[in-house]
């Protein structure tokens, strides 16, 4: 029975990966910074452990505990929605923490085990935006697409040591607390982009609009973990499927 490790289970995307495998017959490790028992069904082939990707040492005991693996997810992120001119540098620097360099800690702490093994699989949890740009969503926009431009070198880094690699692209989700985690860190909006921050939010309510749902993602991550022919690059989600038809 194989082993998925997956990050950012609290909610959204991870929650729904982490259940979707779970009712799928493999062992499930589900990281997040305060483990919650009560947001997945008890199971004997479940795990709970506490994981901030930003502490190195919470990371060197996770995969510690974690035990062999053989897939890693790298959904851990957090959303910015904001003019450049109104986010500070360090809410910058904490998306790039936490979306970015998170991403390449967690993957260079399970490469001794994938490489002494021959064999692994990493999947990276990115952004469709990465595929077609949107206004106010710069910062953002940029530590996913680096995550991009990571994982595509990397799979040519691992491929003599028969692991995998895959990128997932998901699009807007309503369902997910993108919005939330953003407002945490995302400051005023400056006056002079008052206009355009409304048409961004106003598209954002429209019910009509395609969106993407954490079941979205959960599929295309099992696809990922099942199938060694599948693209290594997957857009998640109608609107997702759709940009990228069109990019």
């Amino acid at each position: 029975m194989k082993t998925i490790m997956i990050t950012g289970c609290s909610s959204g995307f991870g929650l729904e990966t982490a259940r979707y495998f779970l009712e799928h017959d493999w062992n499930v490790i589900a990281t997040m910074r305060t483990p919650q028992r009560d947001l997945l069904p008890k199971s004997d082939r479940l795990r709970l452990l506490s994981l901030d990707v930003t502490q190195q040492q919470s990371i060197e005991h996770a995969i510690e505990d974690a035990g062999d693996i053989d897939v890693l997810v790298n959904n851990a992120g957090v959303g910015m929605l904001n003019a450049l001119e109104g986010v500070s540098l360090q809410a910058v620097k904490e998306v790039f923490a936490i979306n970015t360099l998170g991403t390449i800690a967690m993957t260079q702490a399970v490469l001794p085990q994938f490489r002494q093994r021959r064999s692994g699989l990493i999947v990276n949890i990115t952004s469709a935006v990465t595929l077609k740009p949107l206004p106010l969503l710069s910062a953002y926009t940029a530590s996913k697409a680096a995550v991009n431009a990571f994982t595509e070198s990397l799979a040519l880094e691992l491929k003599p040591f028969n692991i995998r690699v895959g990128l997932i692209l998901p699009g807007r989700a309503p369902e997910t607390r993108f919005g939330e985690n953003a407002q945490r860190i995302m400051g005023n909006i400056p006056a002079d982009y008052a206009e355009l921050s409304e048409q961004i939010f106003n598209n954002m309510r429209d019910a009509s609009a395609r969106v993407t749902w954490p079941i979205d993602v959960a599929k295309a991550v099992w696809q990922v973990a099942n199938d060694p022919s599948a693209p290594m690059r997957l857009p998640a989600g109608e609107d997702a499927l759709y940009m990228a038809s069109t990019h």
